[in-house]
């Protein structure tokens, strides 16, 4: 992947907190991370994180490619979709619906992540949704939940709808849609998107070649959660997320302008 300059370069380090800017740092990170895995779909997908000690949240500028994103040009807003800062970028309207639903009940979500991509869609327009069939959908169905679709995100009683189907869970299968994931970080949602995604690809490839599957014990997919814990040593998306900063370092710089 070459590297991409901002296309415009906007002073806003020096306007915001420290906090406020490693957020921006993590989320642009992010975005440029899901163009290197060839999750994004043209600029119609959306990560927010939710700014620390506020309930305000950056999101990505409209119109812009994934790889283009850098901390300085993601969008500040707050729960109503008010830009809090000058910014010449607008939102995706379905984006905010999404987001700003989530924001406004999981208030120990940092950080929302959405995505359009092949394995996802198809699995999620699949009526039984994830099988329990590799050793990533254990992680996915211990902390899964289903919503249906209805068109298009732009309608403001359907956010009632998701927060329920929501609850407490961290990932999301928006069926016919996509996948949504929920984590305390930026690098929390993007570990547990990746791990999401390669569920979904997976049980594709599984299916596709015609035999019967083997479906895993309920008692390994309840022991999920702590093995989870002991294979990162209770590091958690920590014991990947410095690997893969450096590897935009090398690959996508810029992201942190």
């Amino acid at each position: 992947m070459n590297a991409v300059q901002p296309i415009e370069q906007l002073d806003v380090k020096s306007q915001v907190s420290a906090e406020e800017w490693q957020t921006r740092v993590d989320l642009a990170a992010c975005y440029r991370l899901i163009a290197m895995y060839g999750w994004d779909d043209v600029v119609f997908t959306h990560v927010s994180a939710k700014i620390p000690g506020t309930e305000h949240f950056l999101i990505n500028p409209y119109g812009m490619m994934f790889e283009e994103i850098t901390a300085s040009s993601l969008v500040k807003i707050d729960l109503q979709g008010n830009k809090l800062m000058d910014s010449p970028y607008d939102i995706n309207p379905a984006g905010f619906t999404i987001h700003s639903a989530v924001h406004e009940v999981r208030h120990d979500a940092g950080c929302v992540m959405h995505t359009h991509t092949n394995a996802g869609v198809g699995v999620s327009a699949q009526k039984n949704g994830i099988l329990p069939i590799s050793q990533q959908s254990i992680f996915v169905l211990s902390s899964l939940s289903y919503h249906d679709y209805e068109g298009v995100a732009l309608n403001d009683e359907e956010k009632a709808r998701l927060q329920a189907d929501l609850g407490n869970t961290n990932n999301m299968m928006l069926r016919n849609h996509g996948l949504m994931t929920c984590g305390k970080s930026v690098s929390d949602a993007f570990l547990t998107m990746y791990t999401f995604q390669r569920c979904c690809e997976i049980q594709i490839a599984a299916q596709s070649g015609g035999s019967e599957l083997i479906p895993i014990p309920q008692a390994v997919l309840d022991g999920a959660k702590e093995s989870m814990r002991k294979v990162t040593r209770g590091a958690g998306s920590g014991v990947a997320w410095p690997a893969l900063i450096r590897k935009l370092q090398r690959v996508s710089p810029g992201f942190d302008q």
